[in-house]
C-alpha cells in the first residue's frame, strides 16, 4: 500500500461514494474501484460497507482513516519543512475575517509581513458559518471567527472576551450608560444575521429580562450597518473591537449598564489536517498580540 493509495482512500472515506471521490480525485471509476479493491485484498479486510452507490466505513476503515491522515499529514510536513529549510519561510496563506473582527488585526499582519517578507496572503471577509465551512472545504487555512460556533471539527485559540456597546447616532439624545429595558425602545439593526452566535447572545440579553426588541433590519456587513446608524436608521449593539474600527463614522457609543455581557473571538484551523509553518506562526503571533 503506497501514499497514492492512501490519498485515494481518504477521498473514498470522506466523500462516502467513488463517484464523488473520482470526481474530487480527477479520474475515472474504475480505476479508483480497483485501488480500493486492492487495498482491501492486502490488508484482507472490507474498508467499506457497500449501499447501493454509497459507502459506509468498517470498524477497519475508520482506523486506516485515522493513520492515512496522520501519514499524509507528516508527508506534507516534511515536504513543506525541507523546502523552508532551503529557502526561507515562504508560500501562501489563505485566511477568513469575520466582519466583527478585531481593529488590530491589520497592525499584526502588517508584523507578520516584517518578519516573513516571503510569505504572501489571500483574505477573505464572510460571516463566522460562511468562514467555518470554507476550512472544511480546505479553501482557508485559518480564519477569526466570532464566537459562539461549534468548535468541534477545529483546532483553535480562544482571544479573549470584550464587551458590548449600545450604538446609536451622534444627535440623538445623550447618555452616560443605557439598560436593555431603554435599548429595547429603540428600533434595532442587528449584526450577522439569525442562527449565528451574536445574533442569539444579543437577542437572550432582552430575552433573559422579559423584553422584546423592536429589529427592523439584521446586517451582516458592519460598515453598512454603521453607516445605517450614523444616519438615523436604528440603533444597534456592537462588540467593542467592532465600534473602535469606525469611531469617527458619526456615532455615539455607550456602555451598556448592568452585569457585564461579552462577546469572544477565536482563530480557528481544521483538525487533523496539515497546517503550514506560516501559518503556525501567524497564529502564534495572533495569539501573542491579541490575547488580553
Amino acid at each position: 500500500m503506497d501514499i497514492k493509495q492512501l490519498r485515494y482512500f481518504i477521498a473514498l472515506a470522506e466523500e462516502l461514494q467513488v463517484t464523488s471521490a473520482a470526481q474530487r480525485l480527477h479520474m475515472s471509476q474504475p480505476p479508483l474501484s480497483q485501488q480500493l479493491k486492492l487495498m482491501e485484498e492486502e490488508l484482507g479486510v472490507s474498508l467499506f460497507i457497500r449501499s447501493g452507490r454509497h459507502l459506509e466505513l468498517t470498524a477497519p476503515g475508520k482506523t486506516l482513516y485515522e493513520h492515512a491522515l496522520t501519514i499524509t499529514r507528516l508527508l506534507e510536513e516534511a515536504k513543506e519543512e525541507v523546502k523552508e529549510s532551503g529557502l526561507g519561510l515562504r508560500g501562501k496563506l489563505s485566511i477568513g475575517i469575520n466582519t466583527l473582527s478585531d481593529e488590530r488585526l491589520p497592525v499584526v499582519l502588517s508584523a507578520f509581513r516584517q518578519l516573513y517578507p516571503k510569505v504572501t496572503f489571500k483574505i477573505q471577509q464572510n460571516e463566522t458559518n460562511t468562514l467555518t465551512k470554507l476550512i472544511k472545504d480546505k479553501a482557508l487555512d485559518l480564519a477569526i471567527v466570532r464566537l459562539p460556533v461549534s468548535l468541534e471539527d477545529f483546532d483553535h485559540v480562544i482571544l479573549g472576551a470584550e464587551p458590548l456597546f449600545f450604538v446609536k447616532g451622534a444627535g440623538d439624545e445623550k447618555f452616560d450608560k443605557v439598560t436593555y429595558d431603554c435599548i429595547a425602545k429603540h428600533p434595532l439593526v442587528l449584526p450577522s444575521t439569525e442562527g449565528l452566535g451574536l445574533y442569539h447572545l444579543i437577542l437572550d440579553q432582552f430575552h433573559s429580562r422579559g423584553l422584546s426588541p423592536a429589529i427592523i433590519g439584521e446586517c451582516s456587513d458592519i460598515g453598512m450597518l454603521v453607516e445605517l446608524v450614523a444616519s438615523g436608521f436604528g440603533a444597534s449593539i456592537l462588540p467593542r473591537t467592532s465600534v473602535n474600527r469606525y469611531a469617527n463614522h458619526r456615532i455615539r457609543v455607550i456602555p451598556i449598564d448592568g452585569p457585564d455581557v461579552t462577546s469572544s473571538s477565536a482563530i480557528i484551523w481544521l483538525k487533523q489536517h496539515y497546517l503550514s509553518k506560516a501559518a503556525q506562526k501567524l497564529i502564534d503571533l495572533i495569539a501573542g498580540r491579541l490575547l488580553p
